[in-house]
């Protein structure tokens, strides 16, 4: 740049030591200046717009985020995990966890990935890397893809009560299903605590018909535990047209529309002796149902409560009369049930 230039020594000193560096400076700014400038547009604008674009996440990959963000469960015995390591797609491997913790990664042989979250399982595998060589600076992503260890209980009225592992994205009536579905003694409502919101148990409603309410079939991760209500029901017994229980629709259910349901009383019943059974917690309580009079409207209709059961004996003979409360409850409990609409 600078060829056959001839300069004093002095002045070459002081170029050296001054003006060299200040041109290189400038030089370097107008370098990083180009670099910072947009490239071209091209002509299409459809094409500037799908080259800068960011690739839009694939629908594995969001299920994937939002499944690990909504559970930070801890890796158990009997999961798949998935383990990645960027830019070296030859350590990329999927191990079901062994009953002792452990997966099997190649380079680093077996990993205690049991009882750790993601996280910490993707910062022991990128350390076991690290230090032994096989890799600088590896950036390890984990994905549990079957949580076999975390399923979901599922008590009350249902089928077959018990725990159900819950295998990719699962909803509600998914787990009802598994574990038979509802019994006759099923109320209207479900309550479901997540494993993670263990203070915010959500209540979903519930029809008779399941498909009738989509909206309740809420999706289900391992470790929620889900509650299936028993319905309020009353019992009438005796000398009735159909012995049945009848789900209280409301919660509200009078002794005459009990009766009614039952089909109404037998020629042979004793209406003076009809009596409600409640336990409580001191027993067994009987009270006495007017039943005659409540038909002829000259005494006030009882409300029933949730388990009462409603005894109309026969007045044929002294049999009926003399049965123990014991067998009036035995009978109740076999009886069908049926819904009240």
């Amino acid at each position: 740049m600078f060829k056959g230039l001839e300069m004093q020594p002095e002045w070459r000193e002081l170029f050296r030591g001054a003006v060299f560096p200040a041109v290189l400076a400038l030089l370097m700014a107008q370098g990083l200046a180009a670099q910072d400038q947009p490239a071209s547009a091209p002509k299409n604008p459809a094409e500037e717009s799908r080259s800068t674009a960011p690739a839009a996440p694939t629908a594995e990959a969001e299920a994937r985020a939002v499944t690990n963000l909504a559970n930070p469960l801890r890796i158990g015995t009997g999961d798949l995990v998935e383990v990645s390591v960027y830019n070296v797609p030859e350590l990329s491997t999927k191990a079901r966890v062994s009953s002792n913790g452990e997966i099997y990664l190649p380079l680093v042989d077996y990993v205690p990935v049991g009882g750790l979250t993601v996280d910490q399982a993707q910062a022991l595998i990128q350390k076991r890397l690290s230090e032994g060589g096989f890799v600088k600076n590896p950036h390890v992503s984990v994905f549990v893809q079957e949580y076999a260890s975390q399923g979901a209980s599922v008590l009350g009225e249902v089928m077959r009560p018990g725990n159900y592992p819950v295998l990719g994205q699962q909803r509600l009536f998914d787990v009802i299903s598994a574990a038979g579905g509802f019994t006759e003694k099923a109320g209207q409502s479900i309550v479901v605590t997540h494993r993670n919101q263990m203070d915010k148990p959500v209540s979903v409603p519930l029809a008779r018909n399941a498909t009738d309410s989509p909206e309740g079939n809420i999706p289900v991760f391992p470790g929620d535990t889900i509650v299936v209500r028993k319905a309020d029901v009353v019992y009438v017994v005796g000398e009735v047209g159909r012995p049945s229980g009848f789900l209280m629709d409301g919660g509200h259910l009078t002794v005459l529309q009990a009766i009614a349901l039952a089909g109404g009383t037998t020629r042979t019943a004793k209406l003076g002796g009809a009596k409600i059974l409640r336990k409580g917690p001191a027993g067994i309580s009987q009270t006495p149902v007017e039943l005659k009079k409540i038909l002829q409207a000259k005494a006030p209709d009882l409300s029933m409560q949730a388990d009462d059961i409603l005894f109309v004996p026969t007045s044929a003979t002294k049999a009926a009369a003399g049965r123990t409360m014991d067998a009036v409850f035995q009978t109740a409990s076999a009886l069908s049930i049926v819904a009240v609409h």
